[in-house]
C-alpha cells in the first residue's frame, strides 16, 4: 500500500517478484485505506451491524423497549463503535452512516413508531453516537493528560508558556 499524497508509487520487490498494490487493508479488524480516509471502515462497520439488526429482526418476535436496548447495546453498537478512536469518522456522510444504524434500530422497538428520533433517544436513555465517540476522544484526552496512557501527554500537546491575558491575582 503506498500512503500519501507525496509518495512517488515506486513498485516494491520481494525474492524477485513484484508485489501488488492494494488500496485497502485491513489490519487488526480495521479498513485502512491509502488515503487514509475512514469511508470504508465506516461502510463495513454499518454493514456489520446492519446484518446483525436483520437477524434481531428476524428472530425476535417480542421487541419491548428494555430487551432491545439491551440487545442493541451488546450485539450491534460493538461493531459500529470498535476502535473508533483510531479511526473516527469526520465526513457528515459517515456520520450519518451512524446515525442510521441507530436510527433504524430505534424504530424496530414497539410503541416508537411515529415518535422523533431525538425523542426517541431521550425515552430510550441512549445518546446519539456522534455524542458517544465525542465522548470516547474525551476520556482518551483525560487518560493522556493524567499519565494513564501509554501515550505520552507531550507526544501531543504542547503547553502554552505565555501568561498573556492571565490576571494577576493578589
Amino acid at each position: 500500500m503506498h500512503v500519501g499524497g507525496q509518495n512517488k508509487r515506486s513498485p516494491y520487490f520481494m525474492e524477485g517478484n513484484r508485489l501488488t498494490v492494494d488500496e485497502t487493508e485491513k489490519d487488526l479488524g480495521i479498513w485502512i485505506a491509502s488515503d487514509m480516509k475512514c469511508s470504508d471502515q465506516c461502510l463495513y462497520a454499518f454493514n456489520k451491524a446492519s446484518k446483525v439488526m436483520g437477524m434481531i429482526r428476524r428472530t425476535i418476535k417480542y421487541k419491548e423497549a428494555k430487551i432491545m436496548v439491551s440487545l442493541y447495546k451488546t450485539l450491534v453498537r460493538p461493531h459500529v463503535e470498535y476502535c473508533v478512536s483510531a479511526w473516527s469518522p469526520y465526513y457528515k456522510k459517515d456520520k450519518e452512516l451512524f446515525e442510521k444504524v441507530q436510527r433504524r434500530f430505534s424504530k424496530m422497538i414497539n410503541n416508537m413508531e411515529g415518535i422523533n428520533y431525538e425523542e426517541r433517544l431521550r425515552c430510550l436513555n441512549l445518546w446519539t453516537l456522534e455524542e458517544r465517540i465525542y465522548r470516547q476522544d474525551l476520556i482518551e484526552v483525560f487518560k493522556i493528560s493524567q499519565g494513564n496512557s501509554i501515550i505520552g501527554f507531550e507526544d501531543l500537546f504542547v503547553l502554552d508558556k505565555n501568561n498573556k491575558g492571565q490576571e494577576d491575582i493578589t
